[in-house]
């Protein structure tokens, strides 16, 4: 005899709705209007579901969030594996990342920081329901230092100026206005962040636009502190000064931390380049020490 749930399940089909079972008790509903919604199947009852209509190249789209539903598993099962309880989320714009932890099951603090205005008033909306989701309004680097930054580029808001090839890309970096921002360094603030916090395990994530060494470099010692970091490292420099992605990780490997996994974030649409990758990098000797999810 069929439960409740799989009767109630068959009766919104009837709708016009799509049911696709996740597992046992959990199931994606979607409502398919001339026929636009496509689910491909990962194996295992994962799929994912994606709405053509919004977006004239859905094979990209499926790549791209295909790559993203990866990585924030990927993010959230190391930090419940390292006990990680404080994720300094660097570059926070409007609260993307830390609000996808949370969708994921990450349950420790966040510390968002951002100096744009327009950006930081809108994250402050999304975390002010959060109790222990804090706010930093500021940009971090290598110095406490006023600096100026371009402030029209939405998602690519960065402290360094274009390159050519980054001009030729993105339209958006024609848009010349800039305003004047702070920037703290890391390990002045931190003490102030993980208050609180009994035996601190945090996690640096950085997305800062081709200056994410120079927030790692403003951690000092206090590098050591952490016990993994994702970087957002570069194929194709987007932005004078920035390092390769083969530089980056050597930085990073060589104050400790290791690779365990790399996610595409864009691609040249013309060729198919990986710009930039999403790497998460963790502390293998630090794996053992893990107090289970969240703190």
């Amino acid at each position: 005899m069929a439960s409740l749930y799989r009767t109630l399940l068959n009766g919104l089909s009837r709708t016009g709705a799509q049911i696709i079972d996740l597992a046992p008790g959990a199931a994606v509903l979607v409502h398919r209007r001339h026929g636009k919604w496509t689910s491909t199947d990962f194996g295992g009852g994962l799929h994912l579901v994606v709405d053509q209509r919004k977006s004239g190249k859905p094979e990209r789209d499926l790549q791209k969030a295909a790559s993203d539903h990866l990585c924030s598993r990927h993010v959230v099962e190391m930090l419940d594996h390292y006990g990680v309880n404080c994720v300094f989320d660097v570059g926070a714009n409007v609260g993307q990342y830390g609000k996808r932890l949370r969708q994921f099951g990450y349950k420790g603090r966040i510390v968002s920081f951002e100096p744009v205005p327009r950006f930081l008033e809108k994250l402050e909306e999304r975390a002010e329901r959060d109790p222990d989701w804090h706010i930093f309004p500021c940009g971090l680097g290598r110095s406490d230092e006023q600096r100026p930054m371009h402030v029209e580029w939405n998602t690519m808001n960065s402290l360094l100026a274009p390159t050519d090839y980054g001009n030729a890309a993105y339209k958006r970096f024609r848009k010349g206005a800039t305003e004047e921002i702070q920037v703290c360094r890391l390990d002045g603030l931190m003490d102030q962040a993980l208050i609180g916090i009994t035996d601190p395990r945090p996690y640096l994530k950085m997305d800062t636009q081709g200056y994410d060494l120079e927030v790692f470099a403003g951690a000092g010692e206090r590098v050591g502190d952490f016990v993994g970091l994702q970087s957002e490292v570069a194929l194709l420099r987007l932005y004078e000064g920035s390092p390769r992605m083969e530089e980056a990780v050597a930085e990073y490997e060589a104050r400790g931390f290791e690779v365990t996994g790399m996610y595409p974030v864009t691609r040249e649409k013309s060729t198919g380049r990986v710009l930039e990758f999403d790497c998460v990098m963790m502390r293998a000797d630090a794996a053992a020490a893990g107090r289970g999810p969240g703190g």
